[in-house]
């Protein structure tokens, strides 16, 4: 597929610019409701550890747990099924369906359906689809793909959901109040749930080993309805969900929605671990690719991702970028480091849409290395070639300048000004996209070498 060009797609979000204020007023304020609840709980840092390591030594032992899981899982009436690609996960979900006449699906919100591109695969072959999750409900009427792993359409402000309602669902265009947008989507959305011939599918945020159950956070209540009222439900889930005990669960619960919302725990935390008395329960167990990043000596640790969305939400490049410029389900500083794992050559812009601050590793609940994952990612696509020609030119001549001392000094002691002028050449050309939403701070009077040359050379105060 084509090359995902980052910059090129902020570009159309930048244009608007009370959504990019919004989008970063109201991601920050995400991240410091999370600052707030990780700093009530003395044990916060204790947690992030014991996480890591749980999940740590989960994908050391991927495949014992998987077995445990499908075995205890099976046992409890529950029928297990498994995907290696995502075409396979579609296909069974489609063959589930259809093998029972189903002619509707009513699901909640799941990355990784997103990630399968499963709605206008089952589309495509005559199966309705609705999105229930109000987030996901607002980008699949508007015809966009989630921007957020969390809150699915925070890039749109209320008059933006006003105009999508009206044109799909037929509200009143001047009514922008956030109470009647949702009610509406709530009466447009509920029906589907008792209509004959559709089955309910859910996402997973975490799998038992021990218990064979799977678990689902939300806030809404729309995957309670989605797993308890059609007759069929399907849960797909990653295989790199599980955890191995229940009591491992709590560790993994307290941090979830501290992390992604600044909240205690969400509304509703599910356990789903046998059908009901005259309904059938599926899972879907899913690779895509999870097995080779696995073996992936730098880039494995992204695997303990739990989808808290935190990185997102403290990234100064995402939060001015929007999610959607990233070409992908996964965006920001995780998605940067996941879907070159996927596709390496298309999504080889993404790692550096990052100013390497390293926020993104401070705040993962599951310390995951963001940042160096994504100075990695550049280092391999450097070695196979896959950085533009243009931007190779510029790092090259940035890199002779700047890494030889006499060359940048002899730049600026002969040339007036020049250090206020080759940093803007450098950012200010048509060339570089970047430099059309980016000022750089007024240079100082004189250098630090300057200063140091004149005040301190031969001094003692410059000796110790």
């Amino acid at each position: 597929m084509k090359r995902v060009e980052h910059a090129k797609l902020a570009s159309g979000f930048l244009s608007h610019p009370e959504h990019v204020a919004f989008h970063d007023k109201r991601l920050w304020d995400l991240r410091s409701k999370r600052d707030a609840q990780a700093h009530a709980i003395p044990e916060w840092e204790t947690l992030r550890s014991l996480a890591s390591a749980i999940k740590a030594h989960t994908l050391s032992k991927l495949a014992d747990y998987l077995e445990q899981f499908v075995s205890q899982a099976e046992a409890n009436g529950v029928r297990v099924h498994f995907a290696d690609t995502a075409e396979e996960h579609n296909e069974t979900v489609y063959r589930l369906l259809s093998e029972r006449g189903m002619t509707g699906l009513v699901k909640s919100k799941s990355m990784l359906t997103d990630e399968c591109d499963m709605r206008p695969y089952l589309e495509s072959r005559g199966i309705a689809v609705m999105e229930t999750d109000l987030g996901e409900r607002i980008q699949q009427l508007d015809g966009q793909p989630p921007s957020h792993i969390v809150v699915p359409a925070v890039h749109k402000l209320r008059g933006d959901v006003a105009e999508v309602f009206s044109r799909t669902i037929g509200t009143d265009p001047h009514n922008e109040d956030i109470h009647y947008l949702a009610q509406s989507q709530r009466m447009n959305t509920r029906p589907w749930f008792v209509r004959e011939k559709t089955a309910g599918m859910t996402g997973c945020n975490f799998a038992v080993a021990e218990t064979g159950t799977v678990v689902v956070c939300t806030n809404e209540g729309n995957a309670d309805l989605s797993a308890n009222m059609p007759p069929l439900h399907i849960v797909s889930l990653g295989i790199e969900k599980l955890i191995p005990r229940l009591s491992d669960l709590g560790v993994f619960i307290r941090m979830l929605s501290r992390s992604a919302l600044g909240s205690p725990i969400t509304q509703y935390t599910s356990h789903f671990r046998a059908p009901r008395e005259g309904a059938e329960l599926h899972f879907i167990l899913v690779d895509h690719g999870r097995s080779e990043r696995l073996a992936m000596p730098d880039f494995w640790h992204s695997l303990k991702c739990i989808r808290c969305g935190a990185c997102m939400n403290t990234c100064p490049v995402y939060r001015r970028s929007g999610g959607l410029s990233y070409g992908s389900t996964y965006a920001g500083p995780i998605g940067a480091i996941i879907n070159p794992t996927f596709d390496l050559k298309r999504f080889s812009a993404l790692p550096f849409a990052s100013t390497l601050n390293g926020s993104c590793t401070s705040v993962c609940p599951v310390k995951i290395n963001i940042h160096e994952q994504i100075y990695q990612w550049r280092q391999v696509i450097a070695a196979q070639h896959e950085v533009p020609f243009v931007k190779q030119e510029v790092l090259k001549m940035a890199g002779r300048l700047l890494g030889s001392p006499t060359l940048y000094r002899g730049a600026v002691a002969s040339l007036e000004g020049a250090l206020r002028r080759l940093p803007n050449f450098m950012l200010y050309n048509p060339l570089n996209i970047w430099g059309r939403q980016r000022d750089l701070p007024q240079a100082p009077a004189t250098t630090f070498h300057a200063w140091y040359k004149k005040n301190r050379q031969g001094g003692s105060r410059g000796q110790s």
